[in-house]
């Protein structure tokens, strides 16, 4: 069989893109799983079925995926190709009017509660993984909580379409996977400077830091939604205005990325700017329909894409007896963060908030982690360290989307069954 170092750009993104319409067809036609996660479950058997053929003394189609995604950047591919299309994909359908309502727990979870998770995390972990002969210096303990802590808006609007979680938990959801990632971003990239140079920062540089890249990220996506707003609304033709999106989202993101200012917070603004501004005062039905569409199915193919990638990189993980327990722990350890976090402010602003009775079971079990925190922990030096982390961070992530994507949607109804109750009475 051929190598995969031997294949072309062109030939490889025909692989993958055939392998991913192939995956969806299985599972829409025999098993009818929400496609994100169907993929990502047949994409792990097949890799699962390559490790085992390895074993056997069959290492051609191990070998075969295993350059295959070596010549495949994850990390570029997601944080340099897709996010910036899915995070704008997600953003236009977000009521901005509903973001205003729950701005009080959308804005402590994904600013103060990313903080918060990560420091406990990385405490957790420093503690843990000594008992396993994983030691870690704090240091990549605190680039993992930092990695792991945002709640992924890519995994998380993904599922939560299907899961049937009432409204005001579910814009409370969405609205802080939305921002909490740039936040986690920015994090990561100090503290992989902070490992890199081992210089520590002071607070006022860090600060700085904060302010440039997320701050002037927000700004920069307004002025870029503004700018998109005017355009669309000085023509009335949906091919061109369509064709505006797309320059604005490809465009905007490498301009953020060169100006080093955070992408994906000025998607996700400039996304909330055309869905809501744009879709009521700017477009007409025609164009409305179409930049819907267009959108919807950009989400849809990017998202199986990326949850396919996902699946496929078991095959670069390296699980032993004790990591894989140490893995089960960290699953844990990230899950009683995310709890604690969300416990805290929905007790501490239980009246501020007016959430349904339960909510902070829904908030925590819907934290899902995806592809960003893959992306980003495949950017650490390359290491003993880097592995560890590798392999704790893709059980959070697979136990997350798996688990807790596939029965979340049960818990929403059945600790909140009096708002579902009248949404569907409503509909």
């Amino acid at each position: 069989m051929a190598s995969a170092t031997d294949l072309t750009v062109l030939e490889i993104s025909a692989i993958f893109l055939s392998i991913t319409a192939s995956l969806t067809y299985i599972n829409h036609r025999f098993i009818g799983l929400p496609t994100t996660i169907g993929v990502m479950v047949i994409s792990i058997l097949l890799s699962i079925v390559a490790i085992f053929l390895g074993f056997l003394g069959f290492d051609q189609l191990i070998d075969y995926e295993v350059s295959l995604l070596d010549q495949l950047d994850f990390t570029e591919v997601l944080l340099d190709g897709m996010l910036s299309m899915l995070l704008f994909a997600g953003a236009l359908h977000v009521n901005i009017g509903d973001l205003r309502r729950y701005k009080l727990p959308i804005g402590i979870l994904a600013c103060i509660g990313t903080v918060v998770s990560a420091v406990l995390i990385a405490t957790a972990l420093y503690f843990m993984l000594p008992l396993f002969g994983f030691g870690l210096p704090f240091i990549w303990c605190l680039l993992f909580g930092a990695l792991i802590s945002p709640t992924d808006p890519i995994a998380v609007m993904g599922i939560l379409a299907s899961a049937g979680a009432p409204k005001s938990i579910e814009t409370v959801i969405a609205g802080e996977s939305l921002f909490n990632d740039g936040i986690g971003v920015v994090i990561f990239v100090i503290l992989l400077g902070i490992l890199s140079s081992g210089d520590i920062p002071t607070a006022n540089y860090v600060a700085h830091t904060l302010a440039v890249e997320a701050g002037g990220g927000i700004v920069f996506g307004i002025v870029l939604g503004a700018i998109l707003y005017y355009l669309i609304k000085s023509i009335d033709s949906y091919q061109e205005e369509v064709l505006l999106t797309l320059a604005g989202v490809i465009g905007g993101y490498a301009l953020a990325s060169h100006w080093h200012l955070s992408g994906p917070l000025a998607m996700v603004m400039m996304g909330l700017m055309v869905g809501n501004r744009g879709r009521e005062l700017a477009m007409s039905d025609k164009t409305r329909h179409y930049i819907d569409l267009f959108w919807e199915l950009i989400d849809e193919i990017l998202n199986a894409i990326l949850f396919v990638l996902i699946g496929l990189e078991v095959v670069m993980i390296a699980y032993s007896g004790n990591l894989f327990i140490a893995a089960g722990l960290t699953i844990i350890i990230a899950l009683l963060a995310r709890l604690i976090v969300v416990g805290m402010t929905t007790k501490t602003f239980s009246r501020q908030l007016n959430l349904p009775d339960g909510a902070w079971k829904v908030l925590t079990w819907g934290g899902l982690r995806g592809g960003i925190s893959v992306a980003l922990v495949l950017q650490l030096p390359i290491g003993s360290e880097r592995d560890i982390l590798l392999a704790l961070t893709y059980a959070v992530v697979v136990f997350s989307i798996l688990v807790q994507g596939l029965s979340v949607g049960k818990v929403a109804k059945t600790i909140c069954p009096t708002e579902e109750k009248s949404v569907d009475n409503a509909s």
